[in-house]
């Protein structure tokens, strides 16, 4: 089923929420001290000016304030909803009405809006490509193909979308230059941790504000975005429990102090799933049939195939009860009950507000500056998939830093001699040009 959109300017629910969206947004902005110093340097010299670019990320009030500042580098964008449920419509109207940034995003959206949403996106026949899950850059290379030609490349800053691009790249599919965001230290380990440790609980006290202390939580996966998850479970007072493929990572937890064993041998006892693998059927609707009456399943990995969303709505005799909005309850034959939020996709927008501005401050200057390199450098980038520099890194990091009113410790010269490194330390970068 394909639906034919009437407007260029975008597609929104409500315009007359704009005048909200407005406040959350300039909000926002007082969080995001580095992407500020990235504007202001933008609408001076406008090194983006005239180049075509189309975003699809979570439209919340901090993406807001990401394509303002392109918008003010004098790039020429459109942006679009990466997710059906994560968009915020008071900051869509806002971005219309009040910067004048087409913008595609209805929260709640189905799938024939969404793909309606990404194909004007498409439309905009983007020179560069933002996104967050690599659905854009993905219908570009399987569904377009004649306009590659014109890209330059694209930016991408989630777990799950940077393995599609390393899958396109080791099958010959990726065609263009690709910046993987998501790897540099100041996201995977800011946004990823951090921001996950903060919005997952925010979450789950949404949508049910059930008791967490003493309950048994199962956090499947203990990558950046697992351990903020269980470390914001614990110190509610959780007693979590963590699922692995991974050794490393499995002994990882097992030193923190946490249970690790298989999905399988915590269903009858587990109250609070969790996936957060990136991968697909992590919870499966066998697991699901297996489940503690009253058990809650979330996701806060990318897409919704994390949990067999699918098979569960199918399920023979299984009943599905709307709670309220992004919350379900199933029941089934033998009367056992489990709830299901955000239909399967990010909790923590789904049934919050996603992670807190300060921390995507981290995210969104890397993207921007991972959009200037790109267009800088076009002539020299070849297909592939990169990364960010550590200098940038540890720039973005330290400018931060500042904001919090964080001092570091300076090495004496006989000290850095000691080392063999500057005095500045072995990672300082110029001012970086932005």
């Amino acid at each position: 089923m394909t639906k034919t959109l009437q407007s260029t300017a975008g597609d929104v629910r409500d315009m007359s929420l704009a005048e909200q969206g407005k406040r959350k947004i300039e909000w926002a902005n007082q969080q995001m001290p580095v992407l500020q110093l990235i504007r202001k340097r933008f609408i001076k010299e406008q090194p983006l000016k005239g180049v075509r670019l189309s975003l699809c990320l979570h439209v919340t009030s901090e993406t807001a304030n990401l394509a303002i500042t392109l918008r003010d580098g004098g790039a020429d964008l459109v942006l679009c909803a990466s997710n059906p449920l994560s968009t915020q419509d008071e900051v869509a109207a806002s971005l219309i009405k009040d910067y004048s940034i087409p913008t595609y995003a209805i929260k709640g959206e189905d799938n024939a809006t969404y793909y309606a949403h990404l194909n004007a996106c498409v439309d905009h026949k983007p020179q560069m490509t933002m996104d967050d899950g690599a659905d854009l850059v993905t219908l570009l290379l399987t569904k377009h193909k004649h306009l590659v030609a014109d890209v330059i490349g694209g930016t991408e800053e989630t777990t799950t979308g940077v393995h599609r691009l390393y899958k396109m790249h080791q099958e010959n599919k990726l065609l263009v230059p690709a910046i993987n965001v998501n790897d540099s230290v100041t996201k995977s380990k800011f946004d990823n941790l951090y921001g996950c440790r903060h919005s997952l609980v925010d979450g789950l006290n949404r949508a049910l504000d059930v008791m967490i202390a003493g309950k048994v939580a199962v956090v499947c996966g203990y990558g950046d975005v697992g351990k903020g998850c269980a470390q914001s479970l614990r110190g509610q007072g959780a007693r979590v429990v963590i699922t692995e493929i991974d050794p490393i990572n499995a002994l990882q937890a097992a030193m923190e102090g946490y249970e690790v064993t298989t999905i399988e041998d915590t269903l009858g006892r587990g109250d609070i799933y969790i996936a957060a693998t990136g991968n697909f059927d992590i919870i499966k609707l066998d697991h699901m049939e297996r489940m503690k009456d009253q058990a809650i399943v979330a996701n806060i990995g990318h897409f919704d195939n994390e949990v067999q969303v699918d098979a569960l709505n199918s399920g023979k005799g299984v009943k599905r009860t709307n709670i309220k909005p992004q919350v379900d309850k199933y029941t089934f034959p033998d009367g056992h009950e489990i709830f299901l939020l955000s239909e399967g996709r990010l909790v923590n927008l789904g049934n919050a507000t996603g992670h807190p501005s300060f921390v995507m401050s981290n995210s969104f200057s890397n993207q921007v500056l991972a959009q200037l390199d790109l267009w800088k450098n076009r002539d020299t980038y070849k297909v592939g998939v990169y990364v960010l520099s550590k200098k940038l890194d540890e720039e973005v990091a330290r400018l931060h830093l500042q904001k919090i009113g964080v001092k570091l410790t300076k090495l004496t010269k006989e000290q850095a001699d000691y080392l063999g490194v500057p005095v500045e330390g072995p990672f300082k970068s110029e001012h970086y040009r932005y």
